[in-house]
């Protein structure tokens, strides 16, 4: 009867493992294999020739030189004010810094709205609608030939992770660069 009992547990603890066994490789099987791409580098790279692309280039380079003047007619203003307190012109100096408040208040507001348009454009030429076909399908043909269930695109916002072996960015780049020619 013992013996019996042993027999009973041992068969059913090996068809107990081999199940368990099969279970996992099953599991191990079905694991969903995940692949990223960086919009923003497949844009800068592959658009970089692109006559929108170097209109915005061009409009963010204005953007800054007008940023920088407003920085450089503030900060010399309020040399201007210091020089004026220190010679004990104060009268002077009080209305100078009522212009520089203006000019800073201004400065701020202009680098707000520009920045926001800018970010727009960017979105706009990242976003438009051929060139996300095109990414689409050349990401679609990478992941079917490498076994990849889902592309992710890579926001340094909330991807908090990832393994360099699954970034196909350059692999993507390259083929909108053969199709291209």
């Amino acid at each position: 009867m013992i013996k019996r009992l042993f027999v009973f547990v041992f068969a059913f603890f090996c068809v107990y493992s081999a199940h368990a066994q099969l279970s996992q490789q099953q599991q191990l099987q079905q694991l969903t294999r995940f692949a990223v791409i960086d919009m923003q580098r497949v844009y800068t790279t592959f658009f970089r020739e692109s006559i929108a692309v170097r209109e915005f280039e061009q409009r963010s380079a204005a953007v800054q030189a007008e940023i920088n003047r407003l920085n450089r007619e503030i900060q010399q203003l309020q040399s201007r004010r210091l020089d004026l307190l220190n010679r004990g012109e104060r009268e002077e100096a009080l209305r100078l810094e009522s212009e520089i408040i203006r000019r800073q208040e201004y400065a701020r507001e202009y680098h707000t709205v520009k920045t926001a348009e800018l970010e727009q454009q960017r979105r706009t030429l990242t976003q438009s609608q051929s060139f996300l076909e095109q990414v689409q399908r050349e990401a679609r043909a990478i992941a079917e030939r490498e076994g990849y269930s889902m592309v992710l695109i890579r926001d340094n916002a909330t991807m908090l992770w990832f393994s360099p072996s699954v970034d196909i960015t350059d692999r993507v780049i390259q083929a909108l660069r053969n199709r291209r020619r």
